[in-house]
């Protein structure tokens, strides 16, 4: 299984509440840090989206300002992104 591939199994796990929000932080942030060829603007985006995921494990509910689904999107969509502009690294 690729690094890619991981990181789109740990955004399912997430969800179903496998694996918590912290873990899910560490897992991407260690993924992208290792990630050849990947374009430094890809990890300011990245904790642009992590930030609110730790904010949220703070509560057991979705608050209104945070959506598990838009931000779950939202990490898919980095991920094929990044796919694409680093390739050699999935």
């Amino acid at each position: 299984m690729s690094r890619a591939d991981d990181l789109a199994a740990s955004i399912t796990a997430w969800r179903a509440g496998q694996l918590g929000a912290t873990a899910l932080a560490v897992q991407w942030r260690t993924a992208a840090a290792a990630w050849p060829g990947l374009p430094p603007r890809y990890a300011a985006v990245l904790e642009q989206l992590l930030a609110p995921l730790e904010a949220s494990a703070l509560f057991s509910e979705e608050s209104c300002s945070f959506s598990q689904g838009d931000l779950a999107a939202s990490l898919a969509q980095w991920l094929d992104h990044a796919r694409r502009a680093a390739p050699g690294g999935v």
